[in-house]
């Protein structure tokens, strides 16, 4: 059947948006030695960005971090025997493992580190899975399972390590079952009770500011949810794709997100300031957060560095002045009757 172009408008107008969302549920594992100050083993539960779950060897109990996963296993309790009997399990083997890591490579002291990266991403419509599970010796990369084949893929470094690692350490049956069936499951439990949270759109707070007169503005937003955002500078409605630095997002301690990306100045002039604007763009809100660049909005240290530079001719002075008084009171100690400075001291330690 042929569409005339205008029916094809038309229905792209009405159709209902297909637009998908990856969700993930993500086990971080850190296994160190040779460090007294933390635990040997942590595990820390992440659904789409936020901590969910804790446990460390110290403890040895899987905790709740978020009041929605207490409400999950107060209707649920086995899942939270389960995760504490699961956290337990995996520091075992974790730390049997960097022992063995560290024979194997005659590591006999120092501090080492062993991290895996667990889990699965789930597409919201379409429901395709990807499950992952990758292993990290000392900051680099170490082993890799691969879900469809059902192997291991290993670096230059772990190929020295295969056979021991395929007898006690590959687990592919265990894999399979918890990324394919198990994790898809519970990530869809944690996004049916969490969903709220989860799915809110929280828009950030959006601020210039400038170290010096002559570096970079930054285009700074903070407190934004979820972390998928776009920020970039535009003139005369024109995206800009150079003398921009586009910073990473990172998470700020109460779950929320910020970014930043720079502006160079160096070729900028200033009667051409209004023809520049920050745009911020977060996923599900329909309006673009815009922000020109004025000076006037521009903060910068300028004001902080004139204060510090008042403090340190305050408190110069207020050295200067003590030394005097040092002075002035070791003088009259000198100078005094015999007794009287003692007395002095005495009547003024009695009041």
């Amino acid at each position: 059947m042929y569409v005339q172009p205008m029916e094809l408008v038309f229905l792209l107008l009405f159709l209902p948006d297909t637009h998908s969302v990856k969700n993930t549920l993500t086990y971080f594992f850190t296994t160190s030695s040779g460090l007294q100050t933390i635990p040997e083993f942590t595990t820390i539960a992440v659904v789409d960005g936020v901590q969910v779950g804790y446990c460390d060897s110290n403890n040895r109990t899987a905790q709740p971090k978020v009041d929605w996963i207490t409400k999950f296993t107060d209707d649920d309790p086995q899942h939270l025997e389960w995760n504490t009997q699961g956290c337990r399990d995996v520091c075992d083997e974790s730390k049997a493992l960097i022992e063995d890591l560290n024979q194997h490579f005659n590591q006999s002291g120092g501090v080492h580190i062993l991290q895996e990266f667990y889990g699965c991403e789930v597409d919201d419509k379409t429901e395709e899975l990807h499950g992952f599970d990758r292993y990290s010796y000392d900051g680099e990369d170490f082993t890799t399972f691969d879900l469809r084949t059902l192997t291991w893929a290993y670096t230059e470094k772990a190929a020295t390590f295969q056979t021991k690692w395929e007898r006690l350490y590959s687990e592919v049956e265990v894999n399979n079952n918890f990324l394919k069936t198990i994790c898809p499951q519970w990530l869809k439990s944690y996004m049916d009770y969490g969903r709220s949270y989860l799915q809110r759109k929280v828009p950030p707070s959006v601020s210039l500011l400038q170290k010096s007169p002559s570096s970079s503005v930054s285009c700074h937003a903070t407190g934004f949810y979820p972390d998928r955002a776009t920020m970039f500078w535009r003139k005369d409605e024109e995206e800009l794709h150079e003398d921009v630095d586009h910073g990473e997002i990172l998470p700020n301690h109460d779950g929320t997100f910020q970014m930043r990306v720079d502006l160079k100045l160096s070729l900028l002039l200033h009667e051409d300031w209004s023809r520049y604007e920050c745009v911020f763009q977060l996923s599900g809100l329909e309006d673009d957060i815009i922000t020109k660049l004025d000076k006037g909005a521009v903060r910068s240290n300028g004001e902080r560095h004139i204060n510090t530079t008042l403090l340190i001719v305050m408190m110069f002075f207020l050295v200067l002045i003590l030394i005097a008084a040092a002075g002035f009171m070791f003088y009259k100690k000198k100078t005094a009757p015999v007794g009287s400075f003692e007395l002095f001291e005495r009547l003024n330690s009695e009041t």
